[in-house]
């Protein structure tokens, strides 16, 4: 059995894989971002009788990051992220940074760490919780969808550095999943200090632009990425989107620029006409696929 640390667990992704994990007997090391949450999921994983080493680990706090390399551990889990939504042109320059201080500056310094003392062991395993946004971008998601291309290529470039050591490493890539985060992206705005008169953009009236899914697939998916059933470098759930992707992403070669300028984009139209947290059926997902 492997010990495995997982960032962010405290919610989401995070917090249901590492209790999965244990569940089925790793030593889970739990890093979450604020003291609060230590409670909580020790709380969690007593009721579901599982044992869960739970530990304070902001990975934006130097301190913390030092901490968390002293822990000999085989797999690390590149979970946390915070997800700063808005137009490119609105969004202020605070969240901008936060968005990549957190994503991008926060996870690889702690991952050069923990690679580091791999290398030294010449095995270990570095998963990094991507999106499917790593890949495509959509209007109002553009900081959160840099700091994942971002992401990716840091893994890729991992992927290739760390070969001779020994370490393996592989990307989880989520489509839109109901856990609250797509939709919490859509309100930061209420937060931003600036001039609300200079916004392009009436973010009352927007939501995230996809309907979403139920996030069981994706806890299943870092399951067996961790314990290594799935030996694919990149892992895009669900499955079927990989070819809306790959459709979707060989486009861009052919794209052209903006013609009928007076026209709104059909995603910004549709981050108009959604609902906040509109849930989506298997056979909706089947039906888009269809359509490639």
């Amino acid at each position: 059995m492997s010990t495995i640390l997982i960032t962010g667990a405290g919610t989401g992704f995070g917090r249901e894989s590492a209790l999965r994990l244990a569940e089925k007997g790793h030593a889970v090391i739990a890093g979450v971002e604020i003291f609060p949450q230590i409670f909580e999921l020790q709380q969690e994983a007593k009721k579901r009788g599982v044992s869960l080493q739970v530990e304070k680990l902001d990975i934006t706090n130097e301190k913390d990051r030092e901490k968390a390399w002293q822990w000999d551990i085989d797999v690390l889990v590149n979970n946390a992220g915070v997800a700063e939504g808005g137009a490119v042109a609105d969004i202020p320059e605070k969240n901008l940074r936060h968005q990549f201080e957190v994503n991008v500056f926060g996870t690889i310094l702690l991952t050069q760490g923990f690679a580091k003392n791999m290398a030294q062991k010449k095995e270990g395993k570095i998963i990094f919780i991507s999106s499917v946004a790593g890949l495509m971008t959509d209007p109002f998601s553009g900081p959160y969808s840099a700091s994942k291309h971002a992401l990716e290529a840091f893994a890729t470039a991992l992927h290739k550095e760390l070969k001779e050591f020994g370490i393996q490493v592989a990307t989880v890539n989520p489509g839109p999943y109901l856990t609250g985060f797509n939709d919490r992206m859509y309100e930061t705005w209420k937060n931003w200090d600036d001039n609300p008169s200079t916004r392009l953009f009436d973010y009352n009236r927007l939501a995230f632009p996809h309907m979403q899914f139920d996030p069981e697939a994706v806890y299943d998916t870092v399951v067996e990425v961790v314990t290594g059933k799935s030996k694919l470098y990149r892992n895009v759930v669900p499955k079927a989107m990989k070819k809306q992707l790959q459709v979707l992403m060989a486009a861009e070669w052919e794209a052209t620029q903006n013609a009928d300028t007076d026209k709104r984009d059909d995603m910004v139209q549709q981050a108009y006409d959604m609902k906040p947290g509109t849930p989506a059926k298997t056979f909706i997902l089947d039906r888009i696929l269809k359509s490639f």
